[in-house]
C-alpha cells in the first residue's frame, strides 16, 4: 500500500466500569475530570495505549514504556543512537536522511510524531521535529462522573516507613474509581502529514486495528479486566487529501445522549446512540463490539 491518499476521522465510544480510565499524578491520582465533573482521559493516555497495541502486534514502537519495553535500552536517547539503520547513516547525517530514517523504522514516530533532540558540541543543541499525522483529541464523558474512594492496607510491607509521631505511613493508601462512565474519543489522519512521514493505508489499518482491541493487554488493580471496554468505532474514509467536510463537522455526527428518565447512567444501555449521515462521505460502523 502507498501513502495514504484520503483524509481519515474517526470517533469511538468506550466505557469505564469500576476504573480509573486515567489517573490524574497531581492530584492523588484520581481520575480526571474537569471542573463541570466530566471525566476526562487524556490523549497522551490513549496514545500510550495505542502504542502498547501496535507493539503486541509485532510493531517496531520508539516510545516505550519501562513495563512493556522488548529491547535492553533504558532510554529513547539509547534506542535512536543503537539503531543499525541510524547508525548506518553515518556520525553526521542530514536532516533529511535523519528524518525519513527514523519515520520508516519506528510506526509511532510516523504515526503521531516526535521530537529527537541533539545536546552535543557540533549541533549546538539542535533539534529534529517529525510532525506526525494522527491526532487524537482528549476524551470527555458524555455525563458527569462519579468518583468513589476507598483506602487500602498493603498486605505486607517491606521497610518501615514512620512519621514524626512514630506512626507507620505504610499501613494505608487510597484507591479510586469510576463508577461508570461513558466517554467518546475523537481523532483524525492528515494526508499532507502522512506524505511527509511516510504514513501508509497499511498503517491506518492498523491504527484502526489497536483502537477496536484498546484494552487488551491493559490489564492493572486500577482498571481491572473487562471494566474498560470499546463499545462503537466510526471510521470516515474522505473521498481525497483535501476534505469535503471538516473534521468537527464530522465529529459532530455522532450524537450521544442520555434516555429521557435516566439520571444516573450505570451501563451503555442508558444512553441513545445516532449517527448522522454526511452525503457522499462513507462511514465504517463497527457497532457490534459488546
Amino acid at each position: 500500500m502507498g501513502v495514504l491518499q484520503n483524509k481519515i476521522d474517526f470517533s469511538m465510544i468506550i466505557t469505564a466500569k469500576n476504573a480509573n480510565p486515567n489517573g490524574d499524578p497531581l492530584n492523588g491520582n484520581r481520575p480526571r475530570e474537569n471542573y463541570d465533573g466530566f471525566g476526562e482521559i487524556s490523549d497522551v493516555c490513549i496514545k500510550r495505549k495505542i502504542r502498547n497495541r501496535l507493539q503486541d502486534m509485532g510493531e517496531k514502537i520508539f516510545v516505550q514504556s519501562n513495563d512493556n519495553r522488548d529491547d535492553e535500552f533504558g532510554s529513547m536517547k539509547e534506542r535512536v543512537e543503537n539503531n543499525a539503520n541510524v547508525k548506518a547513516l553515518g556520525k553526521k547525517p542530514t536532516n533529511k536522511e535523519f528524518y525519513e530514517t527514523v519515520c520508516k523504522e519506528w510506526i509511532d514516530v510516523r504515526s503521531f510524531g516526535q521530537v529527537f533532540g541533539f545536546k552535543d558540541d557540533e549541533s549546538k543543541g539542535s533539534s529534529i521535529g517529525v510532525r506526525g499525522p494522527v491526532s487524537i483529541h482528549l476524551a470527555q464523558s458524555i455525563s458527569p462522573i462519579e468518583i468513589e474512594s476507598f483506602k487500602i492496607a498493603p498486605s505486607a510491607n517491606n521497610k518501615k516507613n514512620y512519621d514524626k509521631e512514630g506512626k507507620d505511613k505504610n499501613t494505608l493508601g487510597d484507591k479510586h474509581f469510576v463508577r461508570f462512565g461513558l466517554y467518546v474519543i475523537n481523532g483524525s489522519i492528515n494526508c499532507q502529514l502522512a506524505e511527509k512521514t511516510g504514513f501508509t493505508d497499511e498503517d491506518a489499518e492498523k491504527i484502526k486495528q489497536a483502537l477496536l482491541t484498546l484494552f487488551e493487554n491493559d490489564t492493572s488493580s486500577a482498571r481491572p479486566d473487562g471494566s474498560m471496554e470499546v463499545c462503537r468505532l466510526y471510521w470516515w474514509k474522505h473521498e481525497g487529501k483535501t476534505p469535503k467536510y471538516s473534521s468537527a463537522k464530522v465529529h459532530r455526527q455522532l450524537e450521544v445522549k442520555l434516555k429521557e428518565g435516566v439520571s444516573r447512567p450505570a451501563s451503555f444501555d442508558d444512553y441513545d446512540v445516532k449517527l448522522n449521515e454526511l452525503e457522499g462521505l462513507y462511514c465504517e460502523k463497527h457497532e457490534d463490539l459488546i
